[in-house]
């Protein structure tokens, strides 16, 4: 990754112009063409260095309900949990630990009610469980830009 790939990276975590040509606003800050901005970030993310590119919007001013899972998966049936679990449109992270309970997921519902029922149909297809279910008591949302400009 060069120097023009670590602006871009960094001007796109927290600012990205919601305009007709985004991609030639970025190129104008840097100083390059909107196709090389296009190839860069294409680039990029085909190296796995990203690995996703999309808005991030706060759930609860739109109505819905959100929650921390986690639940232990014996290492045979992890491939298939994961499958599953995957499958729900509702899921937005899923990050296997080192720990008892080796899989955490977040997942995201139009209320509390829907959430409960998710997860029961995970445990059902999944045939694994209890997922426990850990909504936030109290929301510590963090700005979590990570610059990658050098000094």
């Amino acid at each position: 990754m060069d120097d023009l790939d670590k602006k871009i990276i960094t001007l796109i975590q927290a600012g990205f112009p919601v305009t007709a040509r985004p991609y030639a606003d970025i190129g104008d800050k840097i100083g390059i063409g909107e196709a090389e901005v296009i190839e860069r970030i294409k680039g990029i993310k085909e190296s796995g260095e990203i690995r996703r590119m999309g808005a991030s919007f706060d759930s609860r001013k739109l109505g819905y309900a959100s929650t921390l899972c986690a639940v232990h998966v014996p290492p045979e049936k992890l491939e298939q949990a994961v499958e599953v679990v995957n499958s729900y449109i509702n899921v937005t992270h899923n990050y296997e630990r080192n720990h008892h309970y080796n899989m955490w997921f977040t997942l995201i519902a139009p209320n509390r009610e829907r959430i409960v029922e998710i997860l029961g149909e995970m445990e059902q297809r999944a045939g694994i469980g209890p997922i426990i279910n850990l909504p936030a008591l109290r929301l510590f949302k963090i700005q979590v830009d990570l610059p990658v400009i050098d000094g």
